[in-house]
């Protein structure tokens, strides 16, 4: 099915995939927002939160975030899935660096921040901690964060980190019992979506990326997925891949009304 709707449509790749590369990535205001806060945080080696709902693009602003780093300056840790434990993040951050984990969470909490200040005093390179899905950290692995980034006396930190999840993470932060790690945190970012304007232009975006220039979908079908996946990227994809689907298989030339309609219905079923 993938081929007849490349084929009908006149592409040269499926669009609304999530193969495109950081350079190519539609940045709507949300995601260039993100990404800018992300930056200025890694650049002053602080802790940066950034929250949104599922499919906001908080992992696509990280991309673009990312791709715009000196890699002769900085060296990226994300752990993608932080559930691990503090012993599995301290794992991770030390195999990253090229250390081999010591035995005991204590000692291996003093050798994660050894390599971390190595590779910026040594290397000059700034480690860019990145923990995302952050909203599973239990305090435990919050507090683990928190205390990593003591350095001389509370003077300097030698790496940046930057926590993204869903809202919760920012309600969790606002505990009592966190708020040393609260106080440490000098950048937010809260990603709400795309305007209706941005979801249009998202769509032709990624159209043209995979070939096409024309107009494929009608006004009144963007409409329809923008308000039905209320600006979230993830999810306007979804019901995009899902009309083109809809329309080719109607023997169809362009997405209209219906065509969004059937899609929205499917990608939205609960059953």
């Amino acid at each position: 099915m993938i081929d007849a709707v490349i084929d009908r449509f006149g592409l040269t790749r499926m669009p609304f995939g999530r193969d495109l590369p950081p350079g190519r990535l539609h940045r709507h205001a949300d995601c260039a927002e993100a990404a800018a806060r992300i930056t200025w945080a890694v650049a002053c080696r602080t802790i940066g939160v950034i929250t949104g709902e599922v499919g906001t693009g908080k992992t696509a602003a990280i991309r673009a975030a990312v791709a715009g780093l000196d890699p002769a300056g900085h060296n990226v840790i994300y752990i993608g899935n932080p559930a691990t434990g503090v012993r599995g993040i301290l794992t991770s951050i030390v195999t990253a660096l090229g250390g081999r984990p010591a035995h005991g969470t204590a000692a291996l909490a003093i050798q994660a921040w050894n390599v971390l200040a190595g590779e910026a005093a040594e290397r000059g390179r700034t480690p860019v901690l990145i923990l995302d899905e952050a909203h599973l950290l239990d305090h435990e692995q919050l507090e683990a964060v928190r205390m990593m980034t003591n350095h001389e006396m509370d003077s300097s930190t030698p790496f940046a980190t930057i926590l993204a999840g869903q809202p919760t993470l920012r309600h969790n932060i606002k505990l009592g019992v966190l708020a040393a790690l609260d106080q440490r945190i000098t950048v937010r970012c809260q990603m709400k979506g795309m305007t209706g304007d941005e979801t249009a232009s998202y769509i032709r975006h990624h159209l043209e990326a995979a070939g096409r220039t024309a107009d494929l979908f009608t006004d009144d079908a963007v409409t329809q997925i923008h308000q039905a996946a209320r600006g979230k990227p993830r999810t306007v994809n979804n019901i995009a891949v899902a009309a083109l689907i809809a329309t080719a298989g109607a023997g169809k030339n362009l997405v209209d009304q219906a065509a969004a309609r059937a899609a929205i219905a499917e990608i939205t079923a609960t059953d």
